[in-house]
């Protein structure tokens, strides 16, 4: 099954394993390879994936419908290929599908303000719509709106909203529509990870963090990587909290706009050459990576973190300590089948790391371990294991950035202070908002 890009304007936690379980989680993580291929289908390489042209009038270009076979339309806010967020859900996508023979594939990729100006998701999906799309999937955010609008013009076709809300009833932003669902893997674990393994591995103590724009998903994810990072500083590494420095700068955007955003190689490049010796990121795309693969060239001891793609560590294999991401397969097999049995349902599915296997098929959320790590992938492996046993990083005595309680001694968070946090917690160094 090849997918078709469509023509357009250019430009729930898992259960903590049992006891005899826990062996099998350390050998499931330390076996990780970072330089191991991604899951799914790569792109094309005859550059049938790439977008379309643009219409006279700036709006999609609708063609007929097709008469035959079920449909799934995606609506990407960056480029598929983007070694990241888009790239993840691009491939899990497809390696649901490459076993569904009778369901084609369309997509539109880069629907943002400065790729295409003037170009709404919702009328991205109307199209994909228009050409017999029985199941369309908004991969942001930033799609909330749209995909309501969405649903609510179409009832008959599912539409899955990723990182949203709108359909936890016992969230904020709860909307009753039948037809619309919202996914996200509980990343918040692998960022507990990947905290831990840049505190493992910086020698000077300063660790920045590339963040994206500010809201409640990047704060708390900030946070999950703190948290993660002072656990490991003090538990293994045997250091004071005081003496580990936790910095995240915002670029403004989930990746790099010329003109409105900051730009993130120059971010990297200044964290890297102002002794931070660790970069975590969490755009969609690798600057993280790329710069840090630079300094170490030019002869600076710099490692780095990747985010959101399962190959994240090919890019720089021996400077790398791994990469948290997401295997949206999962997922997305779930609420395809469902959808083609007429009996999807309105859900929300916020689900973690199955701990049995972190990175096996079943995983919505995993670690791989980088090269980077040496000898002390072990101790990474003894944090994964307490994890895996119970250990709750949102949990008090803790403060936010300005001083005020968040969580009690002993106090755990609820879901919904962790998915709605309102600031960074004491100790990370950069604005929450």
């Amino acid at each position: 099954m090849t997918p078709r890009p469509l023509k357009l304007p250019a430009a729930p936690a898992v259960p903590h394993p049992a006891p005899a379980s826990v062996l099998a989680i350390a050998l499931s993580l330390l076996a990780g390879a970072c330089n191991r291929s991604s899951t799914g289908s790569s792109p094309a390489a005859d550059g049938s994936a790439a977008p379309g042209a643009l219409s006279a009038t700036g709006a999609p270009t609708a063609e007929a419908a097709p008469t035959a076979g079920y449909k799934v339309g995606m609506v990407l806010v960056g480029p598929y290929n983007d070694k990241g967020w888009n790239q993840a859900h691009y491939d899990g996508i497809r390696e649901v599908l490459a076993k569904m023979p009778d369901v084609s594939f369309e997509y539109v990729d880069k629907v943002n303000p400065a790729d295409r100006p003037n170009v709404k998701g919702s009328q991205v999906a109307d199209d994909l719509i228009s050409r017999g799309a029985r199941v369309v999937v908004y991969n942001s955010d930033d799609y909330k709106d749209d995909a309501l609008e969405t649903a609510r013009k179409h009832p008959l076709v599912t539409v899955l909203h990723v990182s949203g809300d709108t359909a936890w009833k016992e969230g904020k932003n709860y909307k009753s529509q039948a037809n619309l669902g919202n996914i996200m893997g509980r990343i918040e674990t692998a960022k507990h990870i990947s905290g831990c393994a840049a505190a493992l591995g910086t020698e000077t103590g300063k660790i920045g963090y590339l963040g994206p724009l500010v809201n409640d998903e990047t704060r708390r994810l900030v946070t999950a990587a703190y948290l993660g990072a002072r656990h490991c500083w003090e538990t293994y590494r045997k250091k004071k909290p005081e003496e580990l420095t936790f910095k995240v700068t915002w670029i403004g955007f989930w990746f790099n706009i010329p003109g409105v955003t900051l730009d993130p190689t120059k971010v990297a490049d200044d964290f890297y050459s102002s002794g931070f010796d660790v970069l975590l990121t969490g755009l969609d795309t690798p600057e993280a990576a790329l710069q840090a693969k630079k300094a170490s060239g030019a002869g600076k001891q710099v490692k780095y973190v990747h985010y959101d793609h399962k190959a994240g560590c090919d890019l720089a294999p021996e400077i790398c300590l791994g990469v948290a991401y997401y295997n949206w397969a999962p997922l997305y097999r779930d609420a395809i089948e469902k959808s083609r049995a007429g009996k999807y349902t309105s859900a929300f599915v916020w689900q973690g790391p199955d701990f049995r296997d972190l990175n096996g098929e079943a995983s919505v959320v995993g670690f791989v371990p980088g090269n980077a790590l040496g000898e002390r992938k072990a101790q990474l492996g003894a944090f994964v294991i307490e994890l895996a046993n119970g250990l709750e990083l949102f949990k008090g005595p803790l403060k936010f950035q300005d001083g005020t309680e968040f969580l009690k001694d002993g106090e755990a968070a609820t879901p919904q202070q962790i998915w709605y946090l309102p600031q960074l917690v004491k100790g990370i160094t950069g604005p929450s908002k």
